[in-house]
């Protein structure tokens, strides 16, 4: 079974990157615009290269609606509204981001992610337009720890940027929850399940490549905790 998976990833992984080379092929006989600069070979590749890997994972995984989109290198300079018009998003509301959190008052037997209920670091998924509330999780996971274990040994915070990279392999403004490097927990927030229609974007493995994505795929993919996490 599991050499048919493996198998059935790579046929897949092929196919995308032979499609992906063939669209850089032909855009490259395409006239460009003097604001847009070709990419070179090797940046081409590597692209491709990830997001056939992000979409054998999903595809593996039994997650069929997903999709994935190209942005322009300025894409974090512009508004809410020209990012959703780029990406053909429902609403601003559909537009949402994966930030790393660590527990920095865990207990000195908590140092990775073993534990679901109590790991040293979580991928919280929350909207551009909500403003995330730390003190929720916090509260989460004391009474998900059915109290067992003192609140004051819970304390989320942003993770370092070097931490968010050795542990996801993905950079600032590209982490996303398909394909980490470290099984790590997930949150949703539950503004994001309520969304309609039920399918919104994320980071994509790349700065300038995001990820689309069924809201109900995605919890089957992620099991997420979802837990309320935000304000407007």
């Amino acid at each position: 079974m599991e050499d048919s998976l493996a198998k059935l990833e790579r046929i897949q992984t092929q196919i995308l990157e032979r499609i992906s080379k063939l669209e850089l092929s032909n855009s490259a006989s395409l006239p460009q615009s003097t604001s847009t600069p070709i990419p070179s070979l090797t940046q081409s590749s590597a692209v491709g290269a990830t997001e056939a890997r992000l979409s054998a994972i999903l595809l593996a995984n039994g997650v069929k609606d997903f999709s994935f989109k190209r942005v322009a290198s300025d894409y974090y300079d512009w508004s809410l509204d020209a990012r959703r018009n780029a990406l053909r998003a429902a609403s601003i509301h559909h537009l949402c981001k994966s930030i790393v959190l660590v527990n920095t008052q865990a207990q000195s037997s908590v140092v990775d992610c073993s534990d679901r209920n109590n790991s040293k670091y979580y991928v919280v998924v929350v909207q551009y337009t909500a403003r995330f509330n730390a003190e929720a999780v916090k509260n989460f996971l004391y009474s998900l720890n059915d109290g067992k274990i003192a609140k004051k040994k819970f304390n989320m915070r942003l993770a370092p940027e070097d931490t968010s990279i050795q542990l996801t392999g993905f950079e600032h403004n590209a982490v996303t929850c398909v394909g980490m490097k470290t099984d790590i927990p997930v949150i949703m927030d539950e503004a994001i399940e309520k969304l309609s229609p039920d399918f919104f974007w994320l980071g994509g493995g790349e700065v300038d490549l995001k990820l689309g994505i069924r809201t109900s795929e995605f919890i089957s993919y992620a099991k997420p905790f979802i837990v309320s996490c935000s304000g407007s």
